[in-house]
């Protein structure tokens, strides 16, 4: 139990530092002084996560009572804001890190509701919202389209690795392969649809298409 503890706290701090990266340089190209920055990152490595353990009855909210989780938003900031030139050669890095932290939320937020003795539904649920839930939020806030609201493979892939997850909790198999291949999968899916340009349909009136 212990070790899968540790797991599962690793797991959300990574994709807390990813996430707060990915959040930082979203914020610094739309040219937000140091509060900004600071701001959009904790809400984007945070937001998904504290909407989770609302729904779920953890409170207060693990992003807002444990200081790890601040430090480590507040790092991930700092960091890209210090060697900002070496994130920016990084094929577009808010894109990498965003997938990163898509793929470690979708995962642990699935683990947690489970571990705190929901259902599939609710995992699955939860798992999505705690990774998608701070990037919407970075979009409203930078005044953007939500990336899960548009054509791309974004909650989709999500969806995949809390599948992966409660079918590992179903089956009994060992946490960390059932982790690492959640991870990987979902990380593997929005890397592969941004690369080959892979999209939802989009369904739209006659009259807007031939405009």
């Amino acid at each position: 139990m212990l070790e899968f503890e540790t797991l599962y706290k690793f797991l959300d701090l990574a994709g807390t530092f990813a996430f707060a990266i990915s959040g930082a340089v979203a914020a610094k190209q739309r040219g937000l002084d140091m509060f900004g920055i600071f701001a959009v990152a904790f809400t984007v490595a945070c937001g998904g996560g504290i909407i989770r353990d609302l729904c779920i009855g953890a409170i207060p909210p693990v992003g807002l009572s444990d200081w790890r989780y601040l430090v480590t938003a507040m790092l991930a900031a700092l960091m890209t804001m210090g060697l900002h030139a070496l994130v920016e050669r990084l094929h577009q890095p808010v894109l990498l890190f965003d997938a990163l932290g898509l793929s470690l939320f979708a995962v642990s937020g699935a683990h947690k509701a489970l571990l705190y003795g929901h259902n599939t539904e609710v995992a699955i649920l939860l798992g999505m919202t705690t990774a998608v839930g701070g990037g919407v939020l970075r979009d409203v806030l930078l005044n953007r389209i939500p990336v899960i609201f548009q054509k791309e493979i974004y909650a989709s892939a999500a969806l995949v690795g809390t599948i992966v997850v409660v079918a590992g909790e179903y089956f009994r198999w060992p946490d960390t392969v059932v982790s690492l291949t959640a991870i990987a999968l979902c990380f593997i899916l929005r890397f592969l649809a941004l690369r080959y340009h892979w999209n939802l349909p989009v369904f739209r009136d006659k009259e807007t298409a031939n405009d």
